[in-house]
């Protein structure tokens, strides 16, 4: 059996049993979700039409994260101490499918694939532990901080800012000692909310690897890493079952679209766009935060 065969069935079985820990925490609640289900039906259709768009995004490397952040917040469908376990365990099972399809299609050094994944692991495992006991406060600025560095890396991408990748499958050396810290330090982030995407993409860029190998690496990462971190947000009660259901079924669909049906997006217009609303968001949160600095 190859080594990717073998991390197609470890993406399996450690998804599948976030899948388990999930419907057993859900099971115990069922009562509590099905009646914020049905008792707004009208919102939770509209929730159901986000899942699936952003997830379609996402599957192109728009970081779902962000688009999550801005549209929960302004609806107030997650409280604040609740978006990071949210953004972790509505994520699992859609990255999965991802995952399984970019790394059986995408040719990467396995080596380079392996470190920069068990990495992240690492670094998402330690991570939930603390952020449970975070103040509020410090949460949204760890979020801001996490909007503001997706916003950038979009708009230094589209003003030719940042490298804009390389040939290269797989790296060596130095390179690779910094990419396997790097992901680790990706991994800890996710758990404050700050998504992986943008920053493994850019580290990719600037290490001179191909544009393409970054969606096998940053999706391998996060298909891993996530749910470990997100079992402890379960365990922790820290999280928006409504919210990582529908993302679970109606996202995982958009992905699916997005990967077998749609297969590529010029997203060009569409980045401006997600960039300029996530920089407002962030620019809303920090305005937040200094108002209640100035009153203290």
């Amino acid at each position: 059996m190859s080594i990717v065969n073998i991390i197609l069935i470890l993406v399996v079985i450690v998804n599948g049993t976030f899948a388990v820990v999930f419907l057993n925490d859900l099971l115990k609640r069922k009562a509590e979700v099905a009646k914020d289900f049905f008792e707004n039906m009208g919102r939770t259709a509209i929730q159901a039409v986000v899942a699936g768009v952003t997830f379609f995004l996402s599957t192109f490397g728009i970081s779902d994260f962000a688009i999550s952040t801005v549209i929960y917040r302004q609806f107030k469908w997650v409280e604040d101490a609740r978006l990071p376990g949210t953004l972790n365990t509505q994520c699992v099972v859609p990255v999965a499918l991802m995952a399984l399809a970019y790394i059986s299609t995408i040719s990467v050094d396995l080596t380079t694939l392996v470190l920069c994944i068990g990495a992240q692991v690492a670094g998402a495992y330690i991570g939930p532990r603390f952020v449970v006991r975070m103040n509020v406060d410090i949460i949204k600025r760890f979020i801001a901080a996490g909007l503001l560095v997706a916003a950038a890396s979009l708009l230094l991408g589209k003003f030719g800012l940042l490298p804009s990748g390389g040939t290269e499958t797989g790296l060596q050396g130095g390179k690779l000692v910094l990419a396997t810290v790097l992901s680790f330090v990706y991994g800890a982030l996710n758990n404050v909310g700050i998504g992986s995407y943008a920053l493994t993409m850019a580290t990719v860029y600037a290490l001179g690897l191909n544009p393409n190998v970054a969606f096998p690496i940053m999706m391998g990462g996060c298909t891993f890493s996530v749910p470990v971190g997100s079992m402890q947000f379960v365990k922790f009660d820290a999280y928006s079952r409504q919210m990582t259901l529908l993302t679970s079924t109606v996202g995982l669909i958009g992905v699916v679209i997005a990967v077998y049906i749609v297969k590529s997006l010029d997203v060009s217009m569409l980045q401006w766009v997600v960039a300029a609303v996530i920089i407002i968001a962030a620019v809303s949160m920090i305005h937040e935060q200094m108002k209640k600095l100035g009153k203290a």
